[in-house]
């Protein structure tokens, strides 16, 4: 079962984050002081070769650990899974806030093509070209992001490529009950502004903010605008 990391006061309301496939859960390292009003779950994916697998599995360490009601807070696949748990456990889901994540992403023969590339020749295949696409040249500190990337399993990485390939939920937006707000990088190639306006027009009342000069991991580039934007939503529930 899925290892849960909880900071935070206990009786607090429930904030769960779920980080980009590649990254550990100090992705949300900028996040914590700002949620510090919360109780913040934080874990890592488990090598699962699909979104809804990977969802079930949270599911059952949030049982496991007496977690009824939560909100949500994901990034790329971790939005996925948000997505995915707004679907399949609509009554568990106060508020959902989806970073840089796409109802579809590309053709599932790429994600497919890349996993066996990762299988034959490790994570230094594709490190780089991700790194690239998570965050923009001006960000300085880009050493911790690769090494965080070269620490991942191949196979693990692998299995949750072929799980971002196999998830498609476009035509399941509108089912979405849960109060949603997109964020995405201005700058984001790998899910750009237009991935986030359909899951905005697709989610019935969701917001869309963009966030300026960030890329695929916009709460990493610009930390203080994204806190203020997950607060400004999830407060909408005090």
């Amino acid at each position: 079962m899925t290892p849960l990391r909880a900071d935070g006061p206990t009786g607090a309301r429930v904030v769960v984050l779920s980080n980009a496939l590649g990254t550990t859960a100090e992705l949300w390292d900028a996040q914590l002081p700002a949620l510090g009003d919360y109780r913040v779950v934080r874990y890592e994916h488990p090598p699962r070769d699909s979104v809804a697998a990977l969802g079930f599995d949270l599911l059952g360490a949030l049982d496991a650990a007496g977690i009824g009601r939560f909100s949500f807070c994901g990034v790329s696949l971790g939005g996925m899974v948000g997505l995915q748990l707004a679907l399949d456990a609509p009554d568990r889901l106060e508020r959902l806030v989806l970073v840089a994540t796409a109802a579809r992403f590309g053709e599932p023969e790429e994600w497919r093509a890349k996993a066996a590339l990762v299988r034959e020749r490790g994570m230094e295949a594709v490190a780089d070209e991700a790194l690239e696409k998570w965050l923009t040249p001006r960000f300085a500190n880009r050493d911790r992001f690769r090494t965080m990337q070269l620490g991942y399993d191949a196979e693990h990485y692998a299995r949750g490529l072929e799980a971002i390939g196999g998830f498609d939920v476009r035509d399941r937006l509108s089912d979405v009950g849960a109060p949603t707000l997109a964020l995405v990088g201005s700058a984001d190639e790998a899910t750009p502004p237009e991935d986030a306006r359909l899951i905005a027009d697709g989610i019935p009342d969701a917001a869309l903010e963009v966030v300026p000069d960030a890329a695929h991991l916009p709460n990493v580039e610009q930390p203080e605008v994204v806190n203020a934007a997950v607060l400004r939503h999830l407060r909408a529930l005090d």
